[in-house]
């Protein structure tokens, strides 16, 4: 049997890659993702399919390029909260495995158990979110049909290049 001994590890960003997206300000970051979700989730948004952060507070953490992310819902749009204070769920991993969900080429589950992906908070917030995005129809949407195409075509040379 053959045993994996790089089971945590993933490609990851260099320090000097890293490195502008320290300066460029957390609120900058926070609503250009905010911005990009409201627009790919407009219809689960409207239908209420995202109810459950309502009054809920999620952090997203990338943790090699040093960019965190808070944000929950107001008036059925994802809004960008302050980062300080305790959040209800904490989401956390290398940039390298948010692209892979992204693109659908690895399972969660998968990254938890690796412990690539680290959930920390409310379990049943994070299984509702979990079960939300898996039920995403995202081949539907133009815009993530541009997306999945540039993550196929770059993924292969992001590990290369990084790991």
């Amino acid at each position: 049997m053959h045993t994996n001994n790089n089971i945590n590890s993933s490609a990851r960003l260099p320090e000097i890659v890293s490195w502008p997206f320290r300066y460029v300000p957390t609120k900058v970051h926070s609503q250009l993702l905010v911005l990009f979700l409201n627009r790919m989730l407009i219809t689960s948004l409207k239908q209420g399919d995202l109810d459950f952060l309502r009054n809920k507070k999620l952090n997203i953490e990338v943790k090699d390029a040093h960019i965190n992310y808070s944000m929950g819902i107001s008036n059925d749009r994802l809004i960008t909260m302050p980062l300080a204070g305790d959040s209800d769920l904490m989401i956390r991993a290398n940039t390298y495995d948010f692209l892979m969900l992204v693109a659908r080429k690895e399972d969660p589950d998968t990254l938890v158990f690796q412990r690539r992906l680290v959930m920390q908070g409310d379990t049943e917030l994070g299984l509702e979110l979990k079960n939300f995005l898996d039920s995403l129809d995202m081949e539907s949407s133009g815009l993530f049909t541009v997306i999945e195409s540039m993550l196929n075509k770059g993924l292969p040379l992001y590990r290369r290049l990084f790991s």
